[in-house]
């Protein structure tokens, strides 16, 4: 078994055994408990009452997050010549077609989004086997197959991901970095909540939201109360 750092043991002193937490108390419980030297990514898992084998209750979508994921993430558009002035324009680290195609075929990934018009999907389709595996292959629902790719690029830079529940029925994402304020954790949370809100499978019944639990990259995690999401 693994000894307990001293930063460790401080973390875990400060967490009441069994406390289930408000979330406005969890956002700054969880600026005291992470000791990271680098700007430690919020987590969130939230474990639905949705049974993801039925098509009709799958859950996944987007959200913009009010104040951004805190990283800065590369954006390639894969678009037709006309379109990658405007790409450019909004914002896109990176713009082109078959180039990229060609770099990626032999192993760049230098990239956190891919952007892609539907005329040239029939191109990338080659790429699935790389992009697949790493969650990066364009795809409608996500709105990354667009023709209005300076939309798309704008909305990834303001702060949109995107999320989708697992075979178990938990949706994980990303919602801050530790360097936020606990109003801006706060601030996404709630957002982030409202999306998969908005989502609810007609076929659910009962309780739609089972659990929610906030951590950082190396924290404990917590348990949030669903109750204090909209709480003032």
């Amino acid at each position: 078994m693994a000894k307990l750092t001293k930063n460790r043991k401080l973390a875990l002193s400060k967490i009441e055994p069994g406390k289930t937490y408000s979330l406005k108390e969890a956002a700054t419980l969880l600026k005291e408990i992470t000791t990271t030297k680098f700007d430690a990514s919020i987590d969130i898992d939230v474990r639905l009452n949705i049974d993801p084998r039925k098509a009709n209750q799958m859950v996944r979508g987007t959200v913009i997050l009010p104040h951004g994921t805190g990283k800065e993430k590369k954006v390639l558009v894969l678009c037709t010549p006309e379109a990658e002035t405007e790409a450019k324009e909004a914002g896109a680290d990176y713009v082109g077609l078959d180039e990229y195609i060609e770099k990626i075929k032999n192993g760049w990934i230098d990239f956190d989004v891919i952007i892609a018009q539907p005329a040239v999907m029939g191109k990338i389709g080659s790429l699935g086997r790389i992009l697949g595996p790493r969650g990066l292959m364009p795809n409608p629902k996500s709105g990354t197959v667009t023709d209005d790719v300076a939309k798309a690029v704008k909305e990834i830079k303001q702060g949109k991901i995107d999320f989708k529940a697992d075979k178990y029925g938990i949706v994980h994402a990303s919602v801050g970095r530790i360097s936020f304020t606990p109003e801006q954790i706060v601030d996404n949370v709630r957002e982030f909540i409202r999306a998969l809100i908005k989502l609810k499978p007609a076929g659910v019944k009962g309780m739609y939201i089972k659990s929610i639990y906030l951590s950082t990259t190396m924290s404990p995690g917590l348990k949030i109360d669903p109750k204090s999401i909209e709480e003032n």
